[in-house]
């Protein structure tokens, strides 16, 4: 295991109290977040194991949810449509309620619900599974056996919480753009170019920039605060409901700081 992936677990291994100890939770976030996307680059990494581990992950966090979560967006995302729509039309902006809709929904909405599903369905679970395995010295077996830690538990299981919240986000964004055509032209074929002219210059390659990168982010924070939460515990079972406890708060605040921040930057 090289240098600095030990150091990446011995820094989450570590506890503090009070201010100092939520700064050095959410630094140890933003370090194992950094050590995530260099080993989902590295070929070497992805062992059959580590596959097999993303895989699964990625199949409990987005495939077997994706119809419900989908169905239940399909339901809330037409509720939302047609009070956007609706307010646009009666402050006589009908012309532009195709635009607010993109905005609102496709835009703001959707990748920050998809992470906060994403996060309370695997996120906790996750929680729960690394704290265990951190409180029975698990990680310290693997290292003695000649595996490194990060990348065959950590890492796959990090980087599935990502792939999730971006699945998620593009498909129900996708939906949100098919509810909003048929709100405002109904099954009629006839204003699909209006439609993709409209829509295209909403996604600019900036806004098309700035969404992907906040959904990453997202897709980060949910792959990354769970774990290092779990492994900021000491050696006793009895706190692993503190870990998943405190893992939920950070991921909200986190989930909320990274949005507030992507507005100011994109409305300011």
């Amino acid at each position: 295991m090289s240098q600095a992936r030990q150091t990446v677990l011995r820094g989450a291994g570590t506890r503090g109290a009070g201010l100092s100890g939520a700064l050095a939770g959410r630094l140890r976030a933003i370090r194992f977040a950094a050590v995530v996307v260099v080993t989902a680059l590295s070929p070497s990494a992805w062992t059959g194991d580590a596959r097999l581990l993303a895989a699964r992950q990625l199949h409990f966090s987005a495939w077997l949810p994706l119809p419900g979560f989908t169905l239940a967006f399909a339901v809330l995302g037409f509720v939302l449509v047609r009070i956007v729509i609706g307010t646009a039309q009666a402050y006589g902006l009908a012309h532009y309620a195709l635009e607010l809709t993109v905005r609102v929904l496709a835009l703001e909405l959707i990748p920050l619900f998809a992470a906060l599903f994403v996060g309370l369905r695997s996120g906790a679970t996750t929680a729960a599974e690394v704290a265990l395995m951190h409180a029975d010295g698990e990680f310290e077996r693997l290292a003695r056996a000649g595996r490194d830690p990060l990348s065959a538990e950590l890492v796959p299981r990090a980087l599935g919480g990502l792939v999730a919240v971006m699945l998620l986000a593009l498909s129900n964004g996708l939906v949100t753009l098919a509810l909003a055509y048929v709100e405002l032209y109904g099954l009629s074929p006839w204003a699909v170019g209006s439609f993709v002219r409209i829509t295209g210059h909403v996604f600019d390659p900036l806004i098309v920039a700035g969404f992907l990168i906040r959904t990453i982010l997202f897709g980060l924070a949910v792959g990354a605060i769970p774990i290092t939460a779990a492994l900021g515990i000491g050696r006793d079972r009895a706190q692993v409901p503190h870990a998943v406890r405190r893992a939920m708060v950070r991921l909200g605040a986190a989930l909320v700081l990274i949005e507030l921040v992507f507005l100011a930057v994109t409305y300011a």
